[in-house]
């Protein structure tokens, strides 16, 4: 579905010619043209099917359900026409929760952390846990159109789903597992090596694949990692001579990286210890490269420590948390752009009176008359069942309304008394002016929770401009 092309400088007639032409390179076999020019040039197009209509609310007012069936429909429309409202009809379903994704506030977000950085130095972007329940692709596809260095998935079958998808961007899986390495040296994916069992079993799907590597004619990248303190994952300093002696051993692995992960970075009360994280990395990382005579890119910072330790940059960055809008305190908050609104509409309104109660187990009891409103979103879809009773809230109509009673697993209902509001109308979870950090505090935990937890059975929508 296309509108009219606004000011391209170019004769109306060679423009829809060439406009043409790209949808017959592409394969293209159905256009929906909206506008007066594209109307008066419907000659020129050679599309299987095509529909012209000369304003948006013309193509409205003639749409039934019956317009449109397994296809994947592309609206490309400038802001005069307000696309936005055919993409409202477009949708099966009217009354739904979804996730919206800003894909220009995820590209803004990136920029301010490249702002902080030196030029040389690379990113590697966390896309792990459905890029923080983003959506892997979505993300990941404008993170290699902004020409990001590196990805990291936590699983193989993460970084499966972005080759399949069309991603070539190099990724590294943070947690790779035994029956995954024989696909991830299919599909081009580089494990992360933190223990000598991981190694033992990369090495044995090394032997297993010899065919496939002498066909790739390459040799496989790992990623090293270290513990400095975290204590989670990765290799001691003890164990550093037994580790270069078996990767210098093994002619067909190349070391693309080592790292580490500090524990403490976004927390001043730390900064001793996350000091002592970063001089302890330097010393092992040090001893690791200076015995290969290829590059090896060292990294420890993550999202906090790109803007608290600026002197650690080493090679490569990770950014995660901060790449979603989350800021490592509030006047950093003030420069990154919210990236989610998780919104849902009121199914039902319902006046309660005094003294009944709301919701399983009677958790709610009316202290006065009150109005409530149910809506289409439970646990199952992520709202945090500790949010119940009065503990967590939603703005409808730019005002607060807390939850009451427990939290359902499809749906919950919240105190609309003196808010003006109807059936139908727009209820905002989390969003521009009531933050993810927001909820983060109502639940006591953390923005990366409240995130992970959007379930996949939330619809997600992404925009950009």
């Amino acid at each position: 579905m296309l509108s009219d092309i606004l000011q391209s400088g170019k004769d109306e007639e060679n423009l829809y010619k060439e406009v043409s032409e790209l949808l017959t390179r592409k394969g293209i076999q159905r256009l929906v043209g909206i506008g007066e020019a594209i109307h008066r040039q419907a000659n020129q197009f050679a599309v299987a099917e095509k529909d012209f209509y000369k304003s948006t609310q013309d193509f409205l007012n003639q749409y039934n359900t019956t317009f449109f069936r397994d296809e994947t429909i592309l609206l490309k429309g400038a802001r005069a026409f307000g696309f936005e409202n055919i993409s409202k009809v477009l949708q099966q379903k009217a009354h739904e929760t979804i996730l919206e994704i800003n894909l220009n506030a995820i590209a803004n977000n990136l920029n301010y952390f490249r702002s902080k950085i030196k030029p040389d130095t690379k990113i590697m972007a966390m896309v792990k846990a459905f890029s923080y329940g983003s959506g892997s692709f979505e993300i990941a596809n404008i993170l290699q159109f902004q020409r990001i260095d590196y990805l990291a998935v936590a699983y193989a079958d993460e970084g499966v789903e972005l080759r399949k998808a069309g991603i070539t961007l190099p990724i590294m899986v943070m947690n790779p597992e035994e029956q995954s390495y024989d696909s991830m040296i299919q599909y081009n994916l580089e494990p992360e090596i933190f223990s000598f069992r991981v190694l033992n079993l990369f090495d044995e799907a090394v032997k297993r694949n010899q065919a496939l590597l002498k066909e790739m004619q390459k040799t496989l990248a790992v990623h090293l990692k270290l513990d400095t303190g975290m204590h989670r994952l990765g290799f001691e300093e003890k164990d550093i001579n037994e580790l270069i002696v078996r990767i210098k051993n093994n002619k067909q692995v190349t070391i693309k990286s080592v790292f580490s992960h500090l524990a403490g970075s976004d927390e001043q009360e730390h900064d001793d210890f996350t000091s002592s994280q970063i001089k302890k990395f330097k010393k092992m990382s040090e001893q690791i490269t200076s015995h290969f005579s290829y590059p090896i890119l060292k990294h420890i910072l993550n999202s906090a420590g790109i803007s608290r330790f600026p002197d650690a940059q080493f090679d490569m960055v990770r950014l995660g948390i901060g790449l979603y809008g989350i800021g490592v305190n509030e006047q950093e908050q003030k420069q990154l752009q919210n990236v989610s609104i998780l919104k849902t509409t009121i199914s039902q309104i319902k006046n309660i009176p005094e003294g009944e109660s709301i919701g399983y187990s009677r958790k709610w009891v009316a202290k006065d008359n009150m109005q409530i409103a149910t809506v289409p979103i439970g646990y199952a879809d992520g709202l945090n069942r500790k949010l119940s009773n009065g503990k967590g809230k939603m703005l409808v109509n730019g005002k607060f309304a807390p939850i009451v009673g427990n939290v359902c697993m499809d749906m919950c209902m919240i105190d609309i008394t003196n808010i003006t509001v109807n059936e139908g109308d727009e209820v905002i979870v989390f969003g521009e002016k009531y933050l993810i950090t927001d909820v983060a505090k109502d639940l006591e935990t953390i923005p990366y929770e409240v995130l992970t937890n959007v379930s996949r059975r939330v619809k997600r929508v992404y925009y950009q401009e």
